[in-house]
C-alpha cells in the first residue's frame, strides 16, 4: 500500500483506480443504510415532516424541476428542505453552495437543504479549550491539507461503523472528488507520531466562505486539532467564516453560533465575491503555533 507521501504523486489512472477501490458500498451495506434511514426518519421528532418529503418526491417525479430551488422558500417541516437535486454534477453542486444550499440524503433522491438557522464560525469568536491547547502543545500530532482526500472522505462515511447511517455514498464521494480535483474541495489530515491517519475532515470553499462537510476521529480530540488548524488558516487567508450548517456540540464548543437564514445568505453573498483560494492547500503553521492562536 502506498504511503501518504507516495499518494501525493499518483498518476491520474492510479488515482482513478484507488478511488474505484475505496468508493464502494456492498449491496448489504446499501440495504442497511436504507433501513437505518427509515428508522431515522420515523423517529417522533422527524416523522411529522415525512408527508411533505413524500409529496415533494412525487411532484418532482411527475414534473422534475432541474433549476436550483430558492433557499428562502425552504419548508418548515422538515426544517430546511428546499428541493430535489436532480443534477448532481460538480458544477451544480458548486452553484448550490453559492446559493446557500447544500445536498444531503441518507436514502432516496438527493435533496437540497437550507435550514432556518445556520451554524457559522466568525474567526474572532473562536474558542480553543485549555485542555485542547495543552494537547496541541505536546507536539504528538501533525496536520496536513489535501494530502489524502480519498482516505478522509471514506473515513468520514464510516465513522459510525455500528450505525450504518451516512449520506456520504459512493456517488457523493465521486462528486466531491471531482470538486477536489478542481481545487474547490479540501481535506485536512491529522497524523500521530507513528504516521497513522487518526483524524480529519473535508469541506468546500466558495470564495471567502468555507462549508465544513464532515469529520472523523480515531484518537481523542484528533479531529478537533485538525479543525482548529484549518480554522486558523482560513482566518489567516482572509476567509469570512466557516459554515458548520447545523449546530453540533463540537461546533458549539469551538465558538460556532447560529444565525438566521436571511443573515447567513447576506454574509454568503458578500463572502462569495472574495477571490478565495482555488487549488491545492498547504499548511503554513504547525500545531504548536496554532495552539497559541
Amino acid at each position: 500500500m502506498a504511503s501518504a507521501v507516495e499518494r501525493l504523486f499518483l498518476s491520474v489512472p492510479e488515482r482513478t483506480l484507488r478511488r474505484a477501490a475505496l468508493f464502494r458500498e456492498t449491496p448489504i451495506a446499501t440495504l442497511e443504510r436504507w433501513a437505518m434511514a427509515l428508522v431515522w426518519n420515523l423517529m417522533p421528532r422527524r416523522i411529522a415532516g415525512m408527508p411533505n418529503v413524500l409529496r415533494l418526491c412525487l411532484r418532482e417525479l411527475l414534473a422534475p424541476d432541474y433549476a436550483l430551488p430558492d433557499p428562502q422558500r425552504a419548508l418548515d417541516s422538515p426544517p430546511g428542505l428546499a428541493g430535489i437535486a436532480h443534477d448532481f454534477s460538480p458544477a451544480t453542486i458548486l452553484a448550490g453552495y453559492r446559493r446557500g444550499l447544500y445536498p444531503l440524503a441518507h436514502a432516496g433522491p438527493m435533496k437540497w437543504w437550507s435550514p432556518p438557522q445556520r451554524s457559522i464560525l466568525l474567526f474572532h469568536e473562536r474558542h480553543i479549550a485549555k485542555r485542547l491547547r495543552r494537547q496541541m502543545r505536546q507536539g504528538r500530532y501533525s496536520v496536513t491539507f489535501d494530502r489524502d482526500f480519498e482516505a478522509v472522505i471514506v473515513a468520514c462515511a464510516r465513522r459510525r461503523p455500528r450505525l450504518n447511517l451516512t449520506w456520504i455514498t459512493p456517488r457523493v464521494m465521486h462528486a466531491y472528488a471531482a470538486l477536489f480535483d478542481a481545487g474547490h474541495v479540501h481535506s485536512f489530515e491529522v497524523w500521530n507520531e507513528r504516521g497513522a491517519l487518526v483524524g480529519g475532515g473535508y469541506g468546500l470553499a466558495v470564495g471567502g466562505a468555507f462549508a465544513t462537510e464532515s469529520q472523523f476521529s480515531r484518537e481523542p480530540n484528533a479531529s478537533k486539532i485538525g479543525f482548529t488548524v484549518l480554522n486558523y488558516h482560513l482566518a489567516r487567508w482572509g476567509f469570512a467564516f466557516n459554515d458548520g450548517k447545523v449546530m453540533t456540540p463540537v461546533c458549539r464548543d469551538m465558538g460556532f453560533r447560529d444565525i438566521p437564514r436571511r443573515e447567513f445568505l447576506a454574509r454568503l453573498a458578500e463572502a462569495a465575491r472574495l477571490s478565495g483560494r482555488v487549488g491545492p492547500w498547504q499548511v503554513e503553521a504547525d500545531v504548536r503555533t496554532v495552539a497559541d492562536w
